[in-house]
């Protein structure tokens, strides 16, 4: 091949292939980084979280805490409790749900300055979108914390995202609403977070 050849050829390249490939980047390339990114990110928490014990050092809220490890530029892990929603607390726009401050004094009880074990779920993401980590939390006892607040009524079954306890937690929910444990027991419909109204229509509609 000819130098003047191969000058077209390239040419050709910038001229031509290059705007197809800059469209199918702009259109597609973000989200295949994305994958690989997070792809990336869950084997590093894996290899530096999972099955590995850690002293919580602050609860945030119900289904929120602090344990002692650096990640990234930030001295604390923060934890997202995976599968379970707590009643707000501390949230700018929703401000203080029923039942909040007693799912975070029942958290507190259960974790504050303990050692406890972390575990993630290869089913689901392991962040979530403000970076939190989403994990199952166990407690010395071996109790999980995130079933033990449902199933004791400090929180809801999280429906909005699947995870490896999905039914399982629905049903430890449905247990504690048919018992009227904790918030079930005098909870309106109007104390329930949006999501769960609008996942579950018909819950407390027609409560007695």
């Amino acid at each position: 091949m000819s130098r003047t050849q191969r000058n077209a050829l390239i040419a050709a390249f910038f001229f031509f292939l290059m705007p197809v490939l800059m469209m199918l980047d702009h259109r597609y390339g973000g989200h295949l980084r994305h994958v690989i990114e997070q792809s990336t990110y869950a084997d590093a928490d894996f290899q530096k979280y999972h099955r590995k014990t850690f002293t919580v050092l602050e609860v945030i809220d119900g289904d929120t805490i602090d344990i002692d490890i650096p990640d990234g530029k930030h001295e604390d892990t923060r934890i997202r409790l995976i599968g379970v929603d707590t009643p707000e607390t501390k949230h700018p726009t929703v401000g203080l749900m029923y039942y909040g401050p007693e799912a975070t004094e029942y958290t507190t009880a259960q974790a504050l300055g303990k050692q406890v074990t972390i575990l993630l779920d290869p089913a689901g993401d392991q962040r979530d979108r403000y970076g939190r980590l989403l994990a199952y939390v166990v407690l010395p006892d071996g109790r999980v914390l995130n079933a033990e607040l449902i199933k004791n009524g400090y929180g809801y079954a999280y429906l909005s995202f699947p995870h490896s306890e999905f039914v399982t937690y629905q049903y430890l929910m449905e247990q504690a609403i048919a018992e009227k444990i904790g918030l079930w027991q005098n909870a309106t419909r109007d104390d329930l977070p949006k999501w769960l109204r609008s996942k579950r229509p018909e819950l407390l509609r027609y409560k007695n």
